[in-house]
């Protein structure tokens, strides 16, 4: 039995740009992004080599959390398309109509209730798939018992697998975006400070407080060190609190869930699906389900 923990925030924003045609609802609503994020549930949830017994689907609504009382510049709603901010609620509503439990993260963000959940149900399931493609996620990761999944690609990234691509541990990776930035969710990093230079400090120290002040005396030489080692020494209380923002919560509440059983994937509620398909206009979508719930 696996858990698949789906970031539904991605899928939306994958689905409304993506290059498929767009989708004009009955009553005039723009509405692609909702239907692609069903499209591609329905996908995975009849995969056969998915195998989906238990999932749950995490949403930002709003996009902001209590990371923007620590940072004015953490990601927020600004600069999102008013056609799909529109689309919050609705694909909540729609990925619940599959009979998928739907997380709506007010406080928190969409990749805490996958970290929480992950960190809660991993011991009682063979496998967590965390099925997005962002770096953040692979804190999360341990061994082949939490693995990362990203479905465009199709890659499956075990700890091995971060370790190579990240160039640290899981465990590093907050340390690792505080270092290098991450700018999808507006964190800036410290000036001159890339992938390889902050993955080999990393990779050596593990923790930002193990990386010895004098970068005369670090055991590997990044290009620049000398001046990465002054930079760290004068920004280190930032890169402190830009780890803290991209350290992912365990504790967050998980709505309408108090055990792993709240998660089993029954089906989808027919009659709840196809009025929902009548409503945003998409009459092949009804054909597509192939278990429905008793």
């Amino acid at each position: 039995m696996r858990l698949h923990l789906v970031d539904g925030t991605y899928e939306l924003y994958r689905a409304h740009f993506s290059p498929r045609p767009g989708h004009t609802s009955p009553d005039g609503r723009d509405v692609k992004a909702t239907v692609g994020v069903m499209s591609s549930l329905l996908m995975l949830l009849h995969d056969a080599d998915e195998a989906v017994t238990h999932v749950a689907v995490a949403f930002d609504n709003p996009i902001r959390s209590f990371r923007n009382a620590l940072f004015d510049g953490y990601k927020s709603d600004e600069g999102v398309p008013p056609e799909l901010h529109a689309q919050f609620d609705l694909v909540e509503e729609a990925v619940a109509s599959l009979g998928v439990r739907v997380w709506s993260m007010k406080e928190y963000e969409a990749d805490d209730a996958l970290s929480t959940a992950a960190a809660r149900w991993a011991g009682e399931v063979e496998q967590v798939r965390l099925l997005t493609p962002d770096k953040d996620l692979g804190q999360c990761v341990r061994g082949q018992k939490v693995v990362q999944v990203d479905r465009r690609q199709e890659k499956v990234l075990d700890e091995d697998a971060v370790r190579a691509k990240l160039g640290v541990a899981p465990v590093s990776v907050p340390d690792l975006l505080a270092l290098m930035g991450d700018d999808a969710d507006g964190i800036p990093g410290l000036p001159g400070f890339g992938e390889k230079g902050a993955s080999a400090l990393l990779g050596a120290y593990g923790h930002l407080e193990a990386i010895p002040g004098d970068a005369s005396t670090w055991s590997v030489r990044p290009r620049g060190a000398d001046k990465l080692g002054a930079t760290l020494r004068e920004h280190r209380d930032a890169a402190l609190l830009y780890r803290k923002l991209a350290t992912l919560v365990t504790d967050a509440p998980l709505p309408g869930t108090a055990s792993l059983a709240d998660l089993e994937w029954k089906g989808v509620p027919r009659a709840t699906f196809e009025a929902l398909c009548d409503r945003l206009g998409v009459n092949t979508l009804k054909r597509r389900p192939k278990r429905w719930a008793a």
